[in-house]
């Protein structure tokens, strides 16, 4: 059957793999119908990506219908629409026995560490699948990016009132903007792309916006929002790592910091930066299981609207001429979709 292989970076492949077998206990067979295209798709094409590595089959945000379960199996059945929980995590290591397998100390992500969705149908662990009655394999396939930005909005905890800022406003750093909005903080968001930050604007109503320029310029708008305070929270959902670099200047004092964002980069800043205003650092990674039925819960309810999210559409049988052009700016892409069956 079909299947698209990053064997290196920049350099996509058309290659025939094997069906899959029948299920075994615990397994389903998928279809993919959507696969939407991911940072980490865009930082592995360009070799950035640390957890990356090649050739590799990419695609874990993921719109799926069920074919076949095996036995034991009793979440989903033949039909299902689903959204696929990528994180292949050991169930035995110390973070896993804390229910924490979106860090799992063995975790494989499927389309990073073992081959992915952007084929015709594959074997996954059933227990990784969360299906929908309501949504498409379009919305399906975004659950995944929203449940990034919903686990790095609970890394940082805000409260009702707080400023907040995100560093970064693609689709990272718009779902943890999604997941904010929602606990009633009062949000600002910093991009170099004005692009960005109008859609921030028209699309969410963030009364807050920086431009990031470069010159020390924004420091004076962080002063004027914040009435001199700075921000609570700060998330960068950049990746990367001059902006992690300084991120530290713009948290208030007791304030936390998290990264979202991943970068093969150093990172760093002088200690007292961080000591002075006695500010926690954190990171973000993955999602938890709970994070996707909630997100499918709000996407049902209409909480969440994904509409205003695909900007970019291209077939199976047209990304690997399209996708460079999803990976700059210029393009306008916030979300592209590949419409793989």
């Amino acid at each position: 059957m079909k299947a698209i292989q990053l064997s290196q970076p920049k350099h996509f492949q058309k290659i025939d793999i094997d069906e899959p077998g029948s299920p075994g206990p615990g397994q389903a067979i998928v279809r993919t119908h959507r696969m939407g295209i991911c940072g980490t798709d865009y930082s592995g094409y360009l070799g950035k990506m640390p957890f990356f590595s090649y050739p590799r089959i990419p695609g874990h945000e993921l719109g799926v219908e069920v074919l076949e379960v095996g036995e034991d199996v009793t979440n989903v059945k033949p039909g299902d629409r689903c959204s696929v929980e990528p994180y292949m995590n050991c169930g035995e290591c110390y973070a896993c026995r804390k229910g924490q397998g979106n860090c799992c100390e063995k975790l494989n992500v499927i389309g990073v560490m073992v081959d992915g969705g952007l084929c015709e149908k594959f074997l996954i662990r059933a227990d990784k699948l969360h299906s929908s009655e309501k949504l498409t394999y379009e919305q399906l396939a975004l659950v995944e990016t929203l449940g990034i930005g919903c686990h790095a909005c609970d890394r940082g905890a805000p409260q009702e009132g707080d400023h907040v800022l995100i560093i970064g406003a693609g689709p990272i750093g718009l779902a943890t903007l999604e997941f904010t909005r929602l606990t009633g903080a009062t949000i600002t968001v910093m991009d170099m792309v004005e692009s960005r930050l109008q859609f921030c604007r028209d699309t969410y109503g963030v009364a807050h916006t920086i431009q990031f320029k470069g010159d020390g310029s924004e420091l004076e708008q962080v002063a004027e929002i914040t009435n001199g305070d700075k921000y609570v929270v700060v998330t960068d959902a950049t990746g990367h790592n001059g902006s992690m670099s300084s991120a530290l200047q713009y948290v208030a004092h007791t304030g936390s910091l998290v990264y979202v964002g991943i970068t093969t980069a150093e990172v760093s800043f002088p200690h007292p930066a961080l000591h002075k205003p006695e500010m926690t650092i954190k990171g973000s990674r993955n999602a938890l299981p709970r994070d996707f039925s909630r997100i499918i819960r709000l996407i049902e309810g209409g909480t969440i609207n994904t509409d205003p999210w695909i900007t970019h559409r291209t077939s199976f049988d047209d990304v690997i001429d399209q996708f460079e052009s999803f990976t700059k700016p210029e393009s306008g892409v916030i979300k592209a979709v590949i419409e793989v069956a």
